[in-house]
C-alpha cells in the first residue's frame, strides 16, 4: 500500500507549543476532515520530516502521541496507518461536507468515558512493553532461572542490584553497592519496612504537611505516631522541624519528598537541605528520603538526592521507584541505607516476604543493562513536558481567573491553588458528577483545618486530548 503524500500539515511555528504539536493536530483535522481514511497509509517519518523542514525525531514524536491516542497504529515492517477501528468520517461529497452541522462528527463517535485524574502516574502506554517482554522471556528461560530450585535473596536479583548500583552511581551520583541494596515490591513496602527498621511501637516521624498519605498509613502501620511539619512554597519548614523535635523527645526520623515534594510539586532549595541535614545530625534523626520520580525532570538539572550529600553519621534511607518510571503495574522499588539498618529492614521483608518476582527483576535488570531504561526514560520525559505545557496553557486560556499554579520544573502532577472563596471539595463533588474525578487538597492534609483549597493534577498519564477535556470539564463545573 502506498502512503499518502499529499495530506495537509499545518505548523504555526509560534513557539506556544511543541512542533510536533502542531503535526498532532494537523493529523488529527486531515482524519475528522475525512481526508485520511481507516487503514490508509501515512508517510514514513524521514519523508514526511525532509518535507516539513524538521527533524525526523519531531515525526516519531508526533506518531507516536497519535499512536498513543488511538488515532494511528504501526505495523512493524509495514508503516504507519490511520487506526482502522475509527468510524469513516469523510462526508459523501462536498455538498455535504458544507452543509454539515459543526458536531456532525461527534453524533459518529461514542459517548466519552468517565476521566479519571491520576495524582501523577506515569502513562502505561508508553512503557516499553517490547523490551520488557523479551526480557522477561530471557529470564524465564535463562539458566540461572531453571537452575535454581531454591528461594533467592531476600534483597532481590544480584543481577538488578548490580545493575541499579551503576544506574545510580552514574544518573544521580549515589554511591550504593549491591551488598546494601534492597529490592521491594514498589516502594510502599520499602516505606513501612524503613519505618519498621529505624522507629519502635510509640515513637514518633515527622512528616511533611501537606503530604502523601499513603507514607503516613504505612508509619502508622510500622507503630509510629505520625506528625506533621508545614510545608511552603519552599518545601518543608526547617525551623518548624527544629522547634517539633526539641519538644518532641520521641522523634526518630523525618520523612521528605524533597525533589519534587508531594502533593506541592517545589523542590527544596540548597539552604534548606542543609538546614535539614543540620538538624538530623544534631538529634540523631534518621532521614527517610523518597525520591519517587527523579528521571523526571524537565528545566534544568535533576537536584542530587540528600544521601549523596549525608556523611556515615547521618543515616539517610533512600527509596526510588521504577513503577513511576514505566507503569504503576510494574511493582518495583528500591532502598539504599546505611549497613546496619539495611539489616533490620531485610530481616523484617524476609518475615513477610521471601523474595520479589525474580523473573520481572532480572528482566528489569536486562532493561537497565542495555539501555532501553535510559531511552525510555528520554522518550517519556519529551512527551511529558509537553503535556505539562498544553495542561498550563489550557488553565490558564480557561480557568485564568479561577486558578493559580507554578509550573513545576519536572514531576508528573501540577498542583492548582484556587482562588479565594472557591471550595476545593464542592468543585471535585460538581466534577465527579461529570464524569471527572479529581482529587482535592483536603485528601493531603494531616490536619484538615489547615487543608489547602487545591488539586493536584496528574498530567502524565493523559494525552493531549484528554488534557483538553479535563479543563473543558473542570471549567464547566466550577462552583458558583
Amino acid at each position: 500500500m502506498n502512503a499518502r503524500r499529499d495530506i495537509t500539515i499545518e505548523l504555526s511555528r509560534d513557539g506556544k507549543q511543541p512542533i510536533f504539536l502542531d503535526i498532532v493536530a494537523s493529523i488529527v483535522r486531515e482524519i475528522e476532515r475525512g481526508r485520511l481514511k481507516p487503514g490508509e497509509a501515512l508517510p514514513g517519518t524521514r519523508a514526511l520530516a525532509r518535507s516539513l523542514k524538521v527533524h525526523r525525531n519531531t515525526v516519531d514524536a508526533a506518531y507516536h502521541e497519535l499512536t498513543m491516542q488511538g488515532w494511528l497504529v504501526a505495523e512493524p515492517s509495514r508503516g504507519t496507518f490511520v487506526a482502522r477501528d475509527l468510524p469513516d468520517l469523510r462526508p459523501a461529497n462536498d455538498a455535504d461536507r458544507k452543509s454539515a452541522p459543526a458536531n456532525a462528527v461527534r453524533t459518529e463517535m461514542r459517548a466519552p468515558s468517565p476521566l479519571r485524574v491520576t495524582d501523577g502516574a506515569p502513562d502505561s502506554r508508553l512503557m516499553p512493553r517490547s523490551e520488557l517482554g523479551r526480557a522477561f522471556r530471557r529470564a524465564l528461560l535463562g539458566p540461572a532461572f531453571l537452575s535454581d530450585t531454591g528461594y533467592g535473596d531476600p534483597r532481590g536479583a544480584l543481577s538488578l542490584r548490580e545493575a541499579l548500583s551503576d544506574y545510580l552511581e552514574s544518573e544521580r551520583g549515589l554511591i550504593a553497592p549491591p551488598s546494601d541494596l534492597l529490592v521491594t515490591r514498589g516502594s510502599q513496602m520499602g516505606l513501612f519496612l524503613a519505618a519498621s527498621a529505624v522507629i519502635e511501637p510509640g515513637e514518633a516521624i515527622a512528616v511533611e504537611d501537606p503530604g502523601y498519605p499513603l507514607a503516613w498509613a504505612a508509619f502508622r502501620a510500622a507503630g509510629a505516631k505520625v506528625i506533621g511539619v508545614p510545608v511552603d512554597g519552599q518545601g518543608i519548614d526547617v525551623s518548624r522541624l527544629a522547634s517539633i523535635a526539641d519538644r518532641e523527645p520521641r522523634l526518630r526520623a523525618i520523612y521528605v519528598t524533597p525533589h519534587h515534594q508531594y502533593p506541592t510539586t517545589v523542590t527544596l532549595g540548597a539552604g534548606r537541605r542543609l538546614k535539614l541535614l543540620d538538624i538530623a545530625r544534631y538529634r540523631s534523626l534518621t532521614i527517610i528520603e523518597d525520591d519517587y520520580d527523579h528521571e523526571y525532570r524537565f528545566d534544568g538539572r535533576p537536584v542530587l538526592p540528600l544521601a549523596v550529600r549525608a556523611e556515615v553519621e547521618l543515616p539517610v534511607i533512600y527509596i526510588g521507584s521504577l513503577s513511576k518510571l514505566l507503569a504503576p503495574a510494574v511493582r518495583v522499588g528500591y532502598v539504599t541505607a546505611r549497613s546496619d539498618i539495611l539489616a533490620r529492614m531485610v530481616d523484617r521483608r524476609e518475615a513477610i516476604d521471601r523474595q520479589g518476582d525474580l523473573p520481572l527483576e532480572q528482566a528489569l535488570a536486562g532493561l537497565i543493562e542495555d539501555g532501553a531504561l535510559r531511552r525510555h526514560a528520554r522518550k517519556a520525559r519529551r512527551i511529558y513536558q509537553a503535556r505539562r505545557d498544553h495542561l498550563a496553557e489550557r488553565l490558564i486560556s480557561r480557568l485564568g481567573s479561577e486558578v493559580t499554579f507554578e509550573t513545576p520544573a519536572g514531576g508528573l502532577a501540577l498542583w492548582i491553588s484556587l482562588r479565594s472563596g472557591l471550595s476545593a471539595e464542592t468543585w471535585a463533588f460538581n466534577a465527579h458528577r461529570a464524569g471527572l474525578a479529581v482529587t482535592p487538597g483536603l485528601r493531603f492534609a494531616l490536619d484538615a483545618s489547615r487543608a489547602p483549597e487545591a488539586f493536584r493534577v496528574g498530567y502524565a498519564s493523559l494525552d493531549q486530548s484528554e488534557l483538553s477535556r479535563l479543563v473543558d470539564l473542570l471549567s464547566r463545573t466550577r462552583p458558583d
